[in-house]
């Protein structure tokens, strides 16, 4: 089965627009995210997926200037957008990602996808109930399965939001949530781009890891915030938008 890692991205975005080209060491975030998944050996092929708007125009330009494989599909339909893009690139297993996580960690995407080959599921992920640090979240999930999703819900949220129908429909689909192991489990790490605060957090430590380390795992990040705990501090305080544990902590609420 080919495995065809998809990342979502755009320019325009409600909290910071332009995030995933601005800078980030001499390259864009985005080339980032490229950088961190293509290290995954798992994985067989990374696409952008972003969209045919023009202000996206400049996402597609950096990925063919940069050799790196892109689809262009609908602004507001995503699912339908990596769908296409899996199709496209001949993917049956989809690597579920986006363009504002420059912390992806090959291991665990190497992880997950090898317990969703060797188990009997549609869907495995790690962010049902969070446990590893936000921003290092994986979905695997066949093509199939998203196609299924096609077909059962119209609801823009769904479509907006790739996984999320998967997430509220647990009893159409074998799911697997994989916890965190105890040096990993740091729930209360921000580590994704969608405030200024991120971006000054990103930026400190790569500056500190990446010259001396370019292929840093997520132990070497919470090994250098636990020892300079004023850079965690800066964006503690900001709330994530949109996830499976966000939905579940609004239900209960």
């Amino acid at each position: 089965m080919k495995v065809v890692a998809t990342i979502e991205a755009r320019m325009a975005a409600s909290r910071l627009p332009g995030k995933v080209m601005r800078e980030l060491m001499g390259r864009p975030v985005l080339h980032r995210v490229v950088e961190r998944i293509s290290q995954a050996k798992s994985v067989d092929e990374v696409v952008v997926a972003t969209s045919v708007n023009s202000g996206d125009d400049v996402i597609a330009s950096y990925c063919r200037a940069n050799g790196i494989s892109h689809y262009r599909g609908s602004k507001d339909d995503v699912l339908g957008r990596v769908v296409e893009a899996a199709v496209e690139f001949g993917g049956e297993v989809i690597v579920q990602l986006g363009g504002d996580n420059p912390f992806y960690d090959p291991d665990i995407i190497d992880h997950l996808v090898d317990i969703y080959r060797k188990g009997d599921f549609d869907y495995v992920c790690n962010d049902l109930e969070l446990t590893y640090p936000n921003g290092v979240e994986v979905h695997v999930v066949s093509l199939e399965t998203l196609k299924s999703v096609v077909a059962r819900t119209a609801d823009r949220l769904d479509h907006e939001d790739v996984v999320r129908y998967i997430w509220e429909h647990p009893e159409q689909y074998r799911i697997k949530n994989v916890s965190a192991p105890k040096e990993l489990c740091a729930p209360d790490v921000r580590l994704t781009l969608d405030y200024e605060e991120d971006y000054t957090v990103i930026v400190k430590v790569f500056e500190a890891l990446y010259p001396e380390n370019p292929d840093f795992r997520t132990v070497d990040i919470l090994d250098y915030l636990a020892s300079h705990p004023g850079v965690k501090d800066i964006n503690a305080h900001c709330e994530q938008k949109s996830a499976p544990y966000v939905s579940q902590e609004k239900a209960g609420s």
